[in-house]
C-alpha cells in the first residue's frame, strides 16, 4: 500500500467531513439523544457515501458523475424533503428520561438516513474531483491499486472526524438533564429544518 497517498485520502476525508452541516448537527443530536454509537454509526453513513463520490472521481467514472450532476436538482428535491421532515421529528420528539442507547435496528436505520442524506449532495464529486488533482492523486499515470488506497483513506479520515465527533459529545451527554435535551432537540430541529428549507429553495435552479 502507498501510505503517503493513503495519508493524503484520510486527510481529504477527513477535511470534507469535518464542516459542521445537517448532517453533523443530525450526528450531534443522535449521541446526545441515543449515545455515542448512534452518532459515530450515523457519521459513518456519511463516511460511506463520502467514499461513494471519492470513488467515482478517484476511479475517473465521468459517465456516472455527470449523470448525477445533471440530476442534481431532483436529487437536492429529495434530500430537502428529508431534512425538513427529520427536522420536524426532531422538534417535537421528546427526550427518554435518563437517556437511551440504540442498537440493531436503530442503528441501521441512522447509517441508511445519513448515507442516503449525503447522497443527495452530488457537488460532493466535484470536490473530490478538484482535491484529487490538485494533489496530483489521480490521473492516466495512477492505477486501480491507487484509486483503491485514496478511497480507503477517505472512508477513514471521514470516519475518524465522526469518531471525534461522537466521543467528545457524548462527554456532554451525561451532564444533560431532560430539560436541556429537549431544548437541544428544539434547536436541532430547526437547524436541520433551516438546511432542508435552503435545499429545497437551491434545487430550484440546480439542473
Amino acid at each position: 500500500m502507498d501510505l503517503p497517498l493513503f495519508a493524503r485520502g484520510a486527510a481529504i476525508g477527513f477535511s470534507i467531513a469535518a464542516p459542521v452541516g445537517p448532517i453533523g448537527v443530525l450526528c450531534i443530536r443522535r449521541t446526545l439523544a441515543d449515545g455515542r454509537a448512534a452518532g459515530f454509526v450515523s457519521g459513518l453513513g456519511a463516511a460511506a457515501a463520502d467514499a461513494v463520490y471519492g470513488g467515482i472521481a478517484g476511479f475517473g467514472l465521468t459517465a456516472i458523475s455527470s449523470l448525477l450532476l445533471t440530476r442534481q436538482g431532483v436529487l437536492r428535491l429529495i434530500g430537502g424533503a428529508f431534512l425538513c421532515y427529520l427536522g420536524a421529528r426532531t422538534f417535537f420528539s421528546r427526550p427518554a428520561p435518563g437517556g437511551t442507547s440504540l442498537s440493531g435496528a436503530g442503528l441501521t436505520r441512522g447509517f441508511g438516513s445519513t448515507f442516503l442524506l449525503t447522497l443527495t449532495n452530488p457537488t460532493t464529486i466535484l470536490s473530490f474531483a478538484a482535491v484529487f488533482a490538485g494533489l496530483g492523486a489521480v490521473g492516466p499515470t495512477r492505477g486501480l491499486g491507487s484509486a483503491v488506497t485514496l478511497v480507503s483513506g477517505v472512508f477513514l479520515g471521514s470516519a475518524l472526524w465522526w469518531l471525534t465527533l461522537s466521543l467528545g459529545v457524548g462527554v456532554l451527554r451525561a451532564r444533560l438533564t431532560p430539560c436541556p435535551r429537549s431544548a437541544v432537540n428544539r434547536l436541532a430541529g430547526l437547524v436541520i429544518l433551516g438546511f432542508g428549507v435552503a435545499a429545497l429553495l437551491a434545487a430550484r435552479w440546480a439542473p
